[in-house]
This record gives structure tokens, sequence and C-alpha cells, in this order.
């Protein structure tokens, strides 16, 4: 009996030894195929089409966000006052805000005078402007 239960359960290319490995391979293949790689192959089925169906919602959703967006976001004409700053008199060039203007330079002998005098020509009141060069040269000439 427990002869019949062994041959059961154990191939008979298991059984004694054997020369064909490519053989026993293929048979242990055949074994383990059935019960273990086909359902782990649906498991990962299932999750990618679950994973599918997850993208597929989020650009749908984002569809719907961009256009609801375009349609009924207010348009920077609405949003934003473009009209100039009227003199006062009164109020002087206090009803101008303050404008910092950074100038960086960094060994640029051939452009600091160009830019520092652009800077200074704004159309903006001088008491509101506020202008700052930035220079990290090395060059000793050229911070003087």
């Amino acid at each position: 009996m427990a002869e019949t239960t062994q041959k059961i359960l154990i191939p008979e290319t298991f059984q004694g030894p054997g020369y064909d490995i490519a053989a026993q391979i293929g048979l242990m293949w055949e074994l383990i195929k059935a019960p273990l790689i086909v359902p782990l192959l649906k498991l990962g089925v299932y999750i990618c089409l679950a994973m599918s169906l997850m993208l597929f919602m989020e650009r749908l959703y984002m569809g719907v966000v961009i256009i609801l967006v375009k349609l009924f976001w207010k348009k920077p004409e609405k949003r934003y006052n473009y009209e100039t700053i009227q003199d006062d008199v009164e109020l002087g060039s206090s009803n101008f805000p303050v404008v910092l203007i950074q100038i960086p330079m960094f060994n640029e002998k051939e452009v600091y005078k160009i830019s520092i005098g652009a800077a200074c020509g704004l159309s903006w009141p001088s008491d509101r402007l506020v202008i700052q060069v930035l220079d990290d040269s090395t060059d000793p000439a050229i911070k003087l």
C-alpha cells in the first residue's frame, strides 16, 4: 500500500536516478503550472485591469475639471484692473507702489553702465524706486 501512495504522489521520473534533467524540469513545470502560475497570472491581469480603470477614471475626471475651469474661470480682464494710476496732486507720488529693481552682475564691464542707466531712466517716481546692483565681480577694476 505504501508503494502505491508513493507512486501517486511522486512521478516516475523522480523515483530513481535519472539523467534527463530537461525532462524532469519539464515535468516539474507541468506540475506547478496549473495550481500556481495560472492563478498568479490571473491575479496580475485583474490588478492591471483595476489599475487601467483607475487611470481612465483619473483622465476622465481631469478632463471634466479642465473643461469646467475653461468655462467658468474668471477672465484676466475681469479679475485685474488694468487702468493706469492717476496722478493725484494731494497724494503726490505716494499713490505709486515702491518698486525694487535688482541688477545682477558678474565681471560684466561692457553692460554695467547700460543696465544702471536703463534702470535710472524708468518713468517712475524717483522716491518710489529702489535700485540695487548685485555685484559679485572678482575683477577689482570693475568693482570701482
